[in-house]
């Protein structure tokens, strides 16, 4: 996205670069990155990076509304209201396509947002990895609003961990050691010592919590949720006898699990945005638009684009039974925007803001971009292609 930057690197690559780049990479957790990380980082200008920080902010000035938690009271499924709801959502993704509009030009476009975690700790090590083989410019970084590693990690921890002890707190998710984002809690241990628990091994006595910690049983007072929702219903019958998380404990959480629908698809239909893409809630359309083709459904309760339709139909919206779970987002167009060594790539930035207890809002502090050559973002969409995958973008400062 910046010529310069990109000619540059493209000159100075080679695939030897990139195996031993890769080689590092996979060092410190063998067998823990199972997504195909990218052969280059994203290049983005100062003037970019002002339309993404707009979209952003003019998100949060919804979210931060004294009226959100009403609008969104909905969003939430019967059923799966967690109770002791934090104030706040602690992290919130905004994930933008780099688009081109009717003038040619660049802009970005919101594609999802949600209020749950990402790889917020995996984002510390990679950079750093790719800054050892590859040449960054010295006035570009990952992060933002003016983080260093030191200041991003202090303030993490303080997000995270707070004033209790590394032991009372865990992070949470169901089969661990199967889930392709394991990396990143592993990397959450290395920085902040918090331990990974799988759901299967809490210990709850009448509204306490604990886990076994080194042969000792240890009380959790605030649990780091990675658990989607979504999942643990889906299977919660093969988990056999496990606790019921969505009853009333005595933990913290962060993020609290009913900001992951709150945050979500079902908040596009409610932000007007030049870089916000149209977005009705389906059983509100009256009239299918005559140009239903420039249009994707998507479910309201999925995850990794589960459930989505690129190429809409009647049809498909005539078999829907539950309108009210779906939405209707106009299409956005991905440009072709990275050069690489045979086509053009298409980029995903994904904005990671943290929201600390007493700030008023919340802020950006790191990021991760995913590149594609496929119909859209994903794995599927990219088999057996290069320069695709998970990455990093580096923002002028």
């Amino acid at each position: 996205m910046v010529s310069s930057l990109r000619k540059a690197f493209n000159e100075q690559f080679t695939a030897e670069k990139y195996e031993a780049f890769l080689k590092d990479l996979h060092s410190l957790h063998p067998g823990d990155i199972e997504f195909r990380v990218c052969e280059t980082p994203v290049f983005v200008d100062k003037t970019f990076t002002d339309k993404l920080m707009h979209a952003c902010e003019s998100i949060v000035d919804v979210i931060c509304d004294d009226d959100f938690l009403k609008l969104t009271e909905n969003a939430i499924p019967p059923g799966e209201k967690v109770p002791n709801e934090a104030k706040i959502s602690h992290m919130i993704s905004f994930d933008f396509g780099v688009c081109i509009n009717d003038q040619g030009e660049l802009e970005p476009q919101l594609i999802e947002m949600q209020g749950f975690p990402t790889l917020y700790a995996f984002q510390v090590y990679y950079p750093e990895i790719v800054e050892k083989h590859f040449s960054i410019p010295s006035n570009y970084s990952h992060y933002l609003n003016d983080y260093t590693k030191e200041t991003y990690l202090e303030m993490l921890r303080k997000l995270i961990v707070g004033d209790l002890q590394k032991e009372q707190v865990i992070l949470l998710e169901i089969n661990p050691d199967e889930q392709k984002t394991r990396i990143d809690f592993r990397c959450t241990k290395d920085y902040l010592g918090i331990e990974t628990v799988n759901l299967t091994d809490l210990i709850r006595e009448d509204k306490k919590l604990y886990y076994i910690n080194n042969g000792i049983k240890t009380e959790i007072k605030r649990i780091y949720n990675r658990i989607i929702f979504d999942d643990f219903k889906a299977n919660r019958a093969s988990l056999g006898n496990v606790v019921d998380i969505t009853a009333d404990l005595d933990v913290e959480w962060v993020p609290h699990p009913n900001w992951f629908y709150r945050i979500s698809k079902y908040t596009l239909p409610y932000i007007n945005h030049q870089f916000v893409p149209q977005t009705f809630f389906l059983n509100e359309v009256k009239q299918l638009p005559d140009d239903l083709e420039h249009y994707v459904l998507k479910p309201l309760f999925s995850f990794a684009g589960q459930g989505v339709k690129i190429d809409v139909t009647k049809e498909d919206i005539d078999a829907i039974e539950d309108p009210e779970n779906y939405i209707l987002q106009r299409k956005v167009r991905y440009a072709d925007v990275i050069e690489t060594p045979d086509v053009p790539a298409k980029v995903e930035i994904r904005m990671m803001y943290v929201w600390l207890e007493g700030d008023a809002r919340p802020h950006a502090a790191v990021n991760l971009a995913r590149m594609s050559k496929g119909k859209m973002i994903g794995v599927r969409y990219n088999k057996d292609k290069e320069w695709v995958g998970g990455t990093v973008a580096y923002f002028e400062q």
